[in-house]
């Protein structure tokens, strides 16, 4: 192919030799034998096209050749392409059009190389197409809008025969929608538009049916099988020849089809459904049942609702197995039935642990399974078993574990575990001051008669209970255990005054614990007529206590008192280990051979109730120490008592036990009117902050407030509200009775005083502090607010706030020596 030298080349002979070099393009695209294009062959069409378009008018034939290229294009297609497209289907449709697709793209590169010059300079200035655009819309405007309806249904045709399990050219396919792409020349509108909606429709009605036989041939675990492996094979289609954006889209059809329509009918199969698989711990099925569901929309909202249900009617079952143990051994020893409630805490650990574990390994430790969780808990560990609040049950399970000779035998390690987990379990309950009140009993008698197993494992529980509710949970536990030690301080300097101290030795082995009022239960003080060997006791320790402080008031707690005594029997001398009530009790004897009821208790100056159940411990129980008439097992005012000189035992040293008091009444009693104050503060708190307040929104507030400790009644919230309109913190709105406001008198210091009062009981203690320094008033009043505040600091152990209200009182009223007394008594 040879070009006269350049002289003006008119538009036909200069396309005459374009058309040379285009017919040769198109036969070596069609396969048909034509030498490839030398550099020279390129040179000479490419000047061609340059020296055209660089003629001066009206020889500029670039209008004219951007026209011809676009027709070069359009007569190919119609000529050629087309033709061999509308003669195949199906696969072979297919097949072709990746093959016309490649040519074609092969055809816009090499005539865009010689028609070049256009895109440099023509195309640019013109703001027109680029060349390579041209080439690509005219496949798209003749081709492609004609047959990729039959495309598109031949695609969809192999997708479903590969889901049936036949095999595919997947490269065929991946080949035939990256056309899609293409041809949308940076835009997905045509893949979506014309492929992918029509795909994922077809999906949807290809698993709907799918679904519909399955659900009714397949358990759940099966089924779920199925829907995971179609979910993994439909991304293996996606990473194979879809277009990775389809993922989302076509994973969400599946679900759908497979999972949403059929959610309750799958996770309520009656043998195989979710109810089934908790029951038979199926881990692996659970978890996956886990992986479906978090892909769907509140998805895991149904599947949580079961695995609270479940988890409730098992504790549910707990409770009432508990409660039916409890009813049959009722004719029984009592510490059967509380062997029996013993066991109930352990199983509710267990039950637990078991339940957590499957929250954090099946269900991927999900937020909505550790609601579903707790939720469930709070339902039965709140119910009672035998009479007993689940409070006192955990606190009495505390008890066993901690104390020497429990039930509980375990290791240390053991131990710590297991204290870790019942203070899991007391987030659940929620009447938490009850628990408190309960084990600060337990806590007491463990400590104070050295029942305590070990030091260790008592502040580690204190620890734990310290990080779930507060510092001021425990305050006064922690006061409690410090005061032991500091009480063995102080009898090793007893002994040291005594040993130094030869006529103020009693001739008696004494240990003295002193507690701090504000730490420990309270505690009823009798004043015992004690024996005169006694007497001399507690004197030398007074006077002992007297040379350290001068200030301080000890009031003894004789209930709390035990004894070592010899008994001398006929058969034998033996040692008997008794209360200070007992011993007192058995030590009138010495002096009298035979005593009435009345007599015995004139003499101990003690109330009906307590001389029955010494009396009756002596007499009527497994150590007859007292001989009694008439010989009956109950005691009455009528009956007379002897010294049993007669009584023997195997054993040398016998412990003669003193039923205690059955103190959960007090216990009971002692909560409630400390909520009450809670209440009181919790109202006039709000009512502080906010002025005015509807009835409503107030009990509301107040119940979020409290909650951490108790959940209060809502009409004990009303009774409160009551109480504080008719003591002036608060007034009903005159238009709106359900309305309430701060009352707008003015405060005088008796005001201050009950609201120090109230905030001292509520436990708020640095709030109350802060009002009390705010108040100025006259000594006589301001020795009333801070004498309130001192009492209630005292109450609650809080001794740096003791200091500061009682160094407050010395300075309005040096003459108020109560008070000073009282803070004294720290």
């Amino acid at each position: 192919m040879t070009m006269p030298e350049r002289k003006t080349i008119d538009l036909e002979q200069g396309w005459e030799f374009m058309q040379k070099g285009i017919t040769k393009l198109k036969n070596i695209l069609e396969g048909l034998p034509e030498p490839q294009f030398s550099s020279e062959d390129y040179m000479m069409l490419y000047t061609t096209i340059y020296n055209m378009c660089t003629q001066k008018p009206p020889h500029d034939y670039s209008q004219q050749l951007y026209d011809k290229y676009r027709e070069s294009f359009e007569e190919y297609i119609t000529s050629t392409v087309l033709p061999s497209l509308r003669e195949k289907h199906d696969e072979f449709m297919l097949r072709e059009l990746v093959k016309r697709w490649s040519n074609h793209k092969v055809m816009v590169r090499w005539l865009s190389r010689f028609f070049h010059y256009l895109d440099r300079y023509f195309i640019a200035r013109r703001s027109l197409p680029a060349l390579n655009e041209v080439g690509l819309t005219c496949f798209r405007d003749l081709v492609y809008k004609e047959i990729n309806g039959k495309v598109r249904d031949a695609v969809i045709s192999l997708i479903d025969q590969e889901r049936e399990g036949e095999q595919i050219d997947r490269a065929l396919l991946k080949n035939v929608l990256d056309i899609f792409v293409e041809i949308g020349m940076g835009q997905m509108d045509c893949y979506e538009n014309d492929f992918e909606e029509a795909m994922l429709k077809d999906t949807a009605a290809y698993y709907s049916r799918k679904a519909s036989n399955w659900i009714l041939e397949d358990s759940c675990p099966d089924y779920m099988l199925k829907a995971e492996e179609c979910l993994k094979r439909e991304k293996d289609r996606v990473s194979h020849y879809l277009h990775s954006s389809s993922e989302p889209k076509l994973l969400e059809k599946v679900q759908h089809e497979l999972l949403f329509v059929y959610t309750n009918q799958l996770l309520e199969k009656e043998h195989s459904g979710c109810h089934a698989l908790l029951r038979d711990d199926k881990v692996e099925d659970l978890s996956r049942m886990y992986r479906l569901f978090l892909k769907i929309p509140r998805g895991l909202d149904p599947v949580s609702n079961i695995f609270k249900q479940h988890v409730t009617a098992e504790g549910t079952a707990l409770v009432k197995q508990a409660e039916d143990a409890a009813s049959n051994k009722k004719a029984e020893k009592k510490d059967v039935v509380g062997l029996q409630e013993q066991v109930f805490v352990r199983k509710v650990i267990d039950l637990h642990d078991k339940y957590l574990a499957y929250v954090n390994d099946c269900f991927m430790n999900h937020s909505l399974f550790h609601k579903a969780l707790k939720e469930a808990f709070e339902v039965f560990c709140n119910k009672g078993v035998a009479g007993s609040s689940s409070a006192e049950l955990l606190a009495t399970f505390c008890d066993n574990i901690l104390k020497k000779g429990g039930s509980e035998k375990l290791s240390d390690e053991a131990i710590e575990e297991t204290l870790e987990k019942v203070v899991k379990l007391l987030a659940y309950i929620s009447d938490k001051d009850l628990f408190a009140e309960f084990y600060r009993k337990k806590l007491a008698r463990r400590l104070l008669f050295d029942k305590s197993a070990n030091d260790d494992h008592e502040r580690s529980i204190l620890t734990k209970l310290k990080q779930q509710c507060g510092g001021q949970f425990t305050s006064k536990m922690e006061g409690m255990v410090t005061d032991l030690t500091l009480a063995r301080e102080n009898q090793a300097n007893f002994e040291e005054y005594l040993n130094g101290n030869s006529t103020a030795n009693p001739g008696i082995d004494l240990t003295v614990t002193v507690l701090t009022t504000g730490f420990w239960p309270s505690y009823k003080s009798f004043d015992l007529n004690l024996p005169a060997e006694m007497v001399k006791c507690v004197e030398v320790f007074r006077e002992f206590y007297q040379t350290k402080t001068k200030h301080r008031k000890l009031t003894w707690i004789y209930s709390l008192g035990t004894c070592n005594i010899n008994g001398k029997f006929e058969p034998k001398t033996m040692e008997l280990i008794v209360t200070t009530y007992q011993a007192s009790a058995l030590l009138l004897f010495n002096a009298s051979d035979r005593l009435s009821y009345s007599e015995i208790m004139s003499q101990l100056n003690l109330t009906d109730d307590d001389v029955v159940r010494l009396l009756h411990s002596l007499s009527c129980a497994k150590y007859k120490i007292l001989a009694k008439e008439p010989n009956t097992k109950t005691i009455s005012p009528t009956d007379y008592f002897e010294f049993n000189s007669k009584f023997t035992d195997k054993m040398r040293r016998i412990k003669i036990p003193l039923p205690p008091v059955d103190e959960k009444k007090k216990v009971i009693e002692d909560v409630d009117k400390d909520r009450r104050y809670a209440i009181d503060a919790s109202i006039v708190r709000i009512m502080k902050s906010r002025k005015v307040l509807g009835h409503q929104q107030l009990v509301m507030e107040c119940v979020e407030q409290l909650g951490r400790m108790f959940k209060p009644d809502f009409k004990a919230i009303k009774k409160r509200i009551e109480d504080l309109i008719t003591r002036d913190y608060l007034e009903r709105d005159k238009d709106n009775p359900n309305m309430f406001r701060k009352h707008g008198i003015v405060a005088d210091v008796k005001h201050y005083m009950c609201a120090v009062d109230m905030l001292g009981r509520a436990s708020h203690l640095n709030e109350a502090y802060r009002l009390a320094k705010t108040i100025l008033a006259e000594p006589d009043d301001g020795a009333i607010l801070w004498g309130t505040l001192l009492s209630t600091s005292r109450t609650h152990g809080r001794l740096d706030l003791v200091g500061e209200a009682g160094q407050k009182l010395i300075e309005l009223n040096r003459q108020v020596a109560a008070s000073y007394v009282t803070m004294s008594n720290t």
